[in-house]
C-alpha cells in the first residue's frame, strides 16, 4: 500500500460517537486524574485539541470554566455549556495564544507534520502554562488478544495487524506515545513526566473494538488485509464475548514552559 490521505477513523461515521464513549470509559478516569494532579488551578485559560467527543471538554469546562475545545470536525461536542467550540487544524498555526493548560489526547500521532503541530501548542502556552499530551504506542504492544490460545484469538491479532497496516500508511506514527517525554524536553519544556495505561479487558474495549473493525471494514478488505468473511467472523467473536481484547498503551506525558506565571519566558 502507498501513502494514503486522510484520518482513517473519519469522525463523520455514526460508529464515531460509540468509539468516543468507549475511549471515554477507558481514558478518562487517568486524564482527570493527571490534570487534577499537576496542581492547575481554577479560572485557567484552557486549550482542548482534537478534541473529539464531548466528555473531555465538558469535564475541563467544570474544573476551569471557559475551554476552547478545537478539532476538525467540531460536531460531536459544539453544543457543551461552558466550551467554545472552533474548527482547526492543529498543524495549522494556533487560533489563539495565551493558555495556562493544553491537552491533546490521540491526535498527534496522527498529523503528519507532528513537529511543527508540537511547537504550535508550546508557542500557545503561556509562560509557567502546562502542556499534557496522551498518545497510544500500538507499536510497544501490538496485540489486541494478549493470549493468543486459540484461532480467534489468531484472527484477532491478524486483523489488528491490518488495522496498523491502514494507519502507518496515511502517516500515522505507531511508536509516538513512547517518544513524547523525550520530544517534551527537546522542546524546551520542564518538569517532564510521564506514564502508561492500557486495559486488557472490558466492556469497553469490546465496545471499542467492535466500531472500530465496522469502521474500516471496507478498508481491510480492498487492502486485501482481510476476506469480509474474517470480518464478519471476527465481529461475530467480538459479539458473542469469546474474546478478551486489550487496548494499545496510552501513553501519558507533561511538561511545563519556563518562566513565571503572568510574567516572561
Amino acid at each position: 500500500m502507498g501513502t494514503e490521505e486522510g484520518y482513517l477513523l473519519d469522525n463523520a461515521r455514526t460508529e464515531a460517537g460509540i468509539r468516543f464513549r468507549a475511549l471515554g470509559e477507558l481514558f478518562d478516569p487517568g486524564t482527570f486524574r493527571r490534570i487534577e494532579a499537576l496542581g492547575t488551578g481554577p479560572d485557567l485559560r484552557v486549550w482542548e485539541v482534537g478534541a473529539g467527543g464531548p466528555t473531555v471538554p465538558e469535564w475541563l469546562a467544570t474544573r476551569f470554566g471557559d475551554v476552547l475545545a478545537t478539532d476538525l470536525d467540531t460536531s460531536w461536542f459544539a453544543a457543551a455549556p461552558g466550551v467554545r467550540a472552533l474548527r482547526h487544524d492543529v498543524a495549522e498555526p494556533p487560533p489563539e495564544v495565551g493558555f495556562d493548560l493544553i491537552h491533546a489526547r490521540l491526535v498527534l500521532l496522527h498529523v503528519p507534520d507532528r513537529e511543527r503541530a508540537l511547537r504550535h501548542l508550546v508557542d500557545a502556552l503561556n509562560p509557567g502554562g502546562w502542556l499534557f499530551l496522551e498518545e497510544a504506542d500500538p507499536a510497544a504492544q501490538p496485540l489486541i488478544c494478549l493470549d493468543e490460545y486459540g484461532p480467534e484469538q489468531e484472527r484477532a491479532n491478524r486483523l489488528r495487524r491490518g488495522f496498523r497496516e491502514l494507519l502507518a500508511a496515511r502517516g500515522a506514527d505507531l511508536a509516538y506515545g513512547r517518544k513524547l517525554p523525550r520530544l517534551l524536553r527537546e522542546v524546551g519544556l520542564t518538569e517532564v513526566g510521564a506514564e502508561g495505561y492500557f486495559p486488557i479487558t472490558s466492556p469497553a474495549c469490546v465496545a471499542l473494538e467492535a466500531a472500530t473493525v465496522r469502521q474500516i471494514r471496507d478498508q481491510l478488505v480492498d487492502n486485501g488485509l482481510a476476506t469480509a468473511d474474517e470480518v464478519g467472523q471476527y465481529l461475530g467473536d467480538i459479539e458473542a464475548g469469546r474474546l478478551d481484547l486489550a487496548t494499545s498503551p496510552m501513553i501519558s506525558a507533561w511538561g511545563r514552559k519556563s518562566g513565571i506565571p503572568g510574567g516572561r519566558p
